[in-house]
């Protein structure tokens, strides 16, 4: 990473990530303020170097670059609202966590007052922030994302995804949503091979090898999606839909909840019943890009 360490931070909202995002600055050398309505929570970045803003106005006159990593978007607009901060040709960097229609809304607010504003999400745990393992998403203004990239970097792998500010908040949920899928289909796994007697340990690498597999399709079935067009190379949906009732039978069988086969299946089936059962797995992103109301 290649930091200019002479950029003064200052971060407001100092929980678990926060403290970590100020030690993470301190550590590379920036000068740093922090601010946090309770202030014990400072007393160790205090005892690192970080100066204790008394108020929120003095901690963004502190530094060149605010990043702000509160509770949620309300807390961020309540906390601005109640001081008398003045925004006007700030940069904020809003890490706290919220939907894209959240961020869209922050950045026009911060824009009517004068600042450059983007927005962010963090995918990693706090102990993970200042290391290359810990991936930080960016989006808005890609001037203002570069003039900053270098003080960012101190972080972790730092990314810019597009002008749009809601993209680093939807990249977020749909992270969110592989890792829950992995895992969920994991331990149904898991369960069903435990009523034989197979614990998860001896399960674990059989299940990595199939994710991994899984994994290498992404980019052709992108293809796919991208294109309009789902050519069964590898298995027509109707195929897989057979598979999946097989699924669901082996499961009840054997005394394993099913109400995730069924859901997909439920899927598969709405979309052969629309016609599309000879085309290949991906053609599912029509009932995904769908919403329900039953």
């Amino acid at each position: 990473m290649n930091n200019k360490t002479d950029t003064p931070v200052t971060v407001i909202g100092l929980g678990l990530m926060g403290r970590a995002l100020a030690g993470a600055f301190l550590k590379a050398g920036h000068p740093t303020t922090v601010w946090n309505r309770t202030t014990f929570k400072a007393d160790q970045l205090v005892a690192d170097g970080a100066r204790l803003a008394p108020t929120v106005g003095d901690a963004l006159q502190a530094g060149s670059l605010t990043i702000i990593c509160v509770t949620d978007y309300q807390a961020m607009h309540e906390l601005f609202g109640a001081s008398d901060s003045e925004l006007d040709g700030k940069v904020l960097i809003n890490l706290t966590s919220g939907d894209s229609v959240q961020a869209r809304e922050a950045a026009q607010w911060a824009e009517q007052r004068g600042a450059h504003y983007l927005d962010g999400a963090i995918m990693a745990i706090p102990s993970a922030i200042g290391t290359a393992e810990a991936v930080i998403l960016h989006s808005g203004s890609q001037s203002d994302f570069e003039a900053h990239q270098s003080t960012l970097d101190a972080l972790g792998t730092v990314t810019y995804l597009g002008a749009d500010h809601g993209l680093a908040s939807l990249y977020d949920v749909a992270g969110l949503a592989m890792m829950w899928s992995v895992l969920n289909a994991w331990l149904q796994g898991t369960a069903l091979l435990r009523t034989a007697g197979v614990d998860a340990a001896t399960y674990a690498p059989f299940a990595q090898r199939i994710a991994a597999g899984v994994a290498e399709w992404l980019p052709g079935y992108a293809q796919q999606i991208d294109s309009g067009s789902f050519p069964a190379e590898v298995s027509a949906l109707e195929t897989d839909a057979r598979a999946m009732a097989h699924l669901i039978e082996e499961s009840e069988v054997v005394g394993v909840n099913a109400e995730l086969p069924k859901l997909i299946k439920a899927m598969a089936d709405r979309s052969i019943a629309a016609g599309h059962g000879g085309e290949q797995y991906p053609v599912l992103i029509e009932e995904f890009s769908k919403p329900r109301n039953d």
